[in-house]
């Protein structure tokens, strides 16, 4: 997955004047399977709009990344052309993550759960998560480290997708989390401050992965 994102929270300015039907492009011309779009504006300087012009210029599955709370935010994304959603576990209630959940995918939308630790890998699963991005970010240091993923892989049954997200840099990290049955990443601001995204996605994509089991 691709991310479309102009600044971040602990980054700062990464590409504010990026042109989102560009980038998309270049993302899926190089093999993406999926773009992420930021649609917050406070913290990221994304919006809605952002999230239809990358929709219209791509046959990929689109995904709203943004602080999901309300299930009008679900109706928004479904009418901006979003194929999914994220929800982050750490700011749902277990009710409020297992009802969006649901809503989403009664809306057609496939949700992907945000996780950082032990304790909300069993809370996704139980809200019903098929897919599940683990945050390798501490959201409270900035901190990132690949072991967050590679710690929580033996509590994530495999029938269960796994997107490792944020601090994955070169294809020697993606052939060691492919290496350890990670079947998917989420990268931003790796492609975003190379001078050319497109080609910086492209060496990341088509990495050898082993497949995880169902148990």
């Amino acid at each position: 997955m691709a991310e479309v994102k102009r600044r971040s929270p602990g980054a700062g300015p990464i590409r504010p004047d990026l042109v989102p039907s560009l980038l998309a492009r270049a993302y899926e011309d190089a093999g993406a399977a999926a773009i992420s779009v930021l649609t917050d504006s406070e913290f990221f300087g994304g919006s809605l709009a952002d999230l239809r012009e990358v929709r219209s210029a791509v046959e990929l599955p689109v995904f709203r990344k943004d602080f999901i709370l309300h299930p009008v935010q679900l109706l928004e994304a479904r009418s901006a052309g979003a194929d999914g959603i994220l929800l982050i576990a750490r700011i749902l209630s277990d009710e409020e993550l297992g009802s969006l959940h649901g809503e989403a995918t009664a809306l057609g939308l496939t949700p992907m759960v945000e996780i950082h630790g032990q304790e909300e890998v069993a809370r996704a699963l139980r809200a019903g998560a098929r897919i599940i991005g683990v945050n390798n970010r501490n959201l409270q240091t900035f901190t990132t480290s690949l072991d967050v993923t590679l710690n929580l892989l033996s509590a994530i049954p495999g029938d269960v997708l796994i997107v490792s997200e944020s601090g994955i840099r070169t294809p020697a990290e993606v052939d060691r989390l492919g290496a350890a049955g990670v079947q998917g990443i989420l990268v931003g601001e790796t492609l975003l401050r190379a001078p050319d995204p497109g080609r910086a996605a492209a060496e990341l994509v088509g990495r050898v992965r082993v497949a995880r089991g169902n148990g």
